[in-house]
């Protein structure tokens, strides 16, 4: 039996992920962590588990910083960050904190699963998109840290938080739940949000306005 925690901030995304390892006999989901604090104090009590499913966008302590403490103090067990940020800075950030792999959200069950049992036996499983970008930050190295935000971008309050919303890989029918707004309210909002960032997709929406320090 392979044992599994699933780490997000998001309850409804929990039981998504949880809902795609559910078609395996062979998985067992131990725990649910919140955040990375959340986390940690559940390991003290038990780190009978052998891979962690991480998000990394989380309040208290990110993904990140979680993969880097599990690490230290648990180097056996196996680390997937989850989730549906895929900038250059993220990929590099995980994989430096000692990621094992990496998948975006939006990965079927079977590719969850295989990539599961890939990492388990000592490879490095990513969404195919993810593994050209690493490739890429190993051929063209960049600093990170020296990074700064290069453009003056003005976002409403209201558009933040339906960025942040969508940041967590929320449907708009729930961002709208959320915000006590109508869908086609939540439509506007994003429409107007990747007029002003100039993109025309969530990813690009969200990654420019995380390297702007927007959300």
């Amino acid at each position: 039996m392979i044992k599994i925690a699933i780490v997000d901030d998001n309850t409804f995304l929990q039981k998504a992920i949880q809902d795609k390892l559910s078609f395996f006999d062979a998985i067992e989901v131990k725990f649910k962590a919140v955040e990375g604090l959340d986390l940690l104090a559940k390991l003290d009590k038990n780190h009978n588990v052998d891979l962690i499913l991480m998000d990394i966008d989380m309040p208290k302590m990110n993904g990140i910083e979680a993969t880097e403490k599990v690490k230290a103090k648990y180097p056996q067990i196996k680390i997937i960050m989850l989730t549906v940020i895929d900038n250059d800075e993220n990929i590099f950030k995980s994989i430096k904190a000692g990621a094992d792999g990496y998948f975006l959200k939006e990965v079927n069950p079977q590719e969850l699963y295989n990539g599961i049992i890939e990492t388990l036996n000592g490879g490095a499983a990513m969404t195919p998109s993810i593994a050209l970008k690493t490739l890429k930050l190993l051929r063209e190295p960049v600093s990170f840290e020296s990074q700064e935000p290069c453009e003056n971008i003005q976002l409403s309050t209201r558009e933040i938080e339906v960025l942040e919303q969508l940041s967590k890989g929320l449907k708009y029918n729930a961002i709208a739940d959320n915000l006590f707004l109508s869908v086609g309210t939540i439509r506007k909002h994003v429409e107007n949000i990747y007029t002003k960032l100039q993109v025309h997709n969530k990813l690009e929406a969200i990654q420019k306005a995380k390297n702007n320090k927007l959300i």
